[in-house]
């Protein structure tokens, strides 16, 4: 059995010499493991491009898909495309390299759209609980207020908040002497990893971001947790049967969703991560940053039939152009 070898050359820098790369030593394993585990997330970011691409196609396909909820669908699926493209290209060509090596201005670029697009989908979650909420538990009041103009607000405020709110505090970790070793034992440029390697300490910027972080976690979550709180007391007061089941199947992708990223992220970001073991990290980070994206075109088409109706007549359109 031949083992996958790395390149210890640009690992074995003097402390006195300036980091211009980064090493990411990814998931460990002999040549076949690496080889399995590039067939499986190729195959996981191929399916995760198909099946947030068919919820576009079918959200701007299908004129009965155009109403707010689905408008907020089909952008959080635009989203999920650009968030697994910040890591899963990269890691692909990182289990094939020999190196592993990652340029300095490549990993803080890829830090910048890792953070700024998952901040993006915090308020993207948020905002598609105030959608239910407001569908629900103000149905009457509903088309007046959730407006198209009021989503493209929303959309474009979820958009510019995330992008905006981390420049700053990168490009001061960024400016940090990192003289020492230049390996990171994951695979992707996070923040701990990199702090780790940071030659001085850097608290006052440590708790900024950490502290910005925690701020959109907790005021996202709790803001859903509240919308659906009062959209659970409306749909227990619901006098059908078939009217709280309908309820229900609209909310609990929705909750899936929010349930499985946010669990995830918390026990990176918000919990201490010292006492868990590396691999361990390696894997939650994979869950909410390379699983989920590939899980709410599942979640969302499965429990939604005018959405799986939606994506029958794409995809049978789409055989009809062919045969013709």
């Amino acid at each position: 059995m031949s083992f996958f070898f790395i390149d210890l050359g640009p690992m074995n820098r003097s402390a006195s010499h300036t980091v211009t790369e980064f090493v990411l030593l990814g998931f460990p394993g002999c040549w076949k493991i690496q080889i399995f585990l590039f067939s499986l997330f190729l195959m996981i970011y191929i399916l995760t491009l198909l099946g947030n691409g068919a919820i576009i196609c079918a959200v701007r396909c299908d004129p009965r898909l155009h109403t707010p909820m689905y408008f907020l669908l089909g952008n959080f699926a635009f989203l999920e495309i650009w968030y697994v493209s910040s890591t899963v290209p990269n890691m692909l060509a990182n289990i094939l390299s020999k190196t592993k090596a990652i340029s300095f201005s490549g990993c803080f670029l890829q830090f910048y759209f890792f953070f700024s697009l998952g901040t993006t989908e915090c308020l993207f979650l948020a905002v598609m609980a105030y959608d239910r909420y407001l569908a629900i538990c103000r149905p009457l009041h509903y088309p007046t207020i959730m407006t198209g103009r009021l989503c493209s607000t929303l959309v474009s405020l979820c958009w510019l908040i995330g992008f905006l709110g981390y420049p700053v505090p990168i490009f001061f970790i960024s400016q940090l002497p990192f003289c020492g070793s230049n390996i990171i034992d994951h695979f992707l440029c996070d923040m701990d990893p990199l702090m780790a390697l940071s030659c001085a300490p850097a608290t006052i910027t440590e708790t900024i971001f950490y502290a910005q972080s925690s701020l959109v976690l907790f005021l996202t979550i709790m803001y859903i947790f509240r919308s659906y709180t009062l959209l659970l007391r409306a749909v227990f007061q619901v006098p059908s049967a078939a009217g709280r089941r309908k309820a229900f199947s609209t909310c609990g992708s929705h909750l899936v969703v929010v349930s499985l990223f946010y669990g995830t992220v918390m026990v990176m970001y918000v919990s201490p991560t010292y006492g868990i073991p590396t691999l361990m990290q390696k894997i939650v980070t994979l869950v909410y940053s390379v699983m989920t994206p590939l899980f709410n075109p599942l979640i969302y088409s499965l429990r939604n039939k005018d959405m799986k109706l939606a994506l029958r007549n794409v995809l049978f359109g789409m055989r009809i152009g062919k045969n013709l």
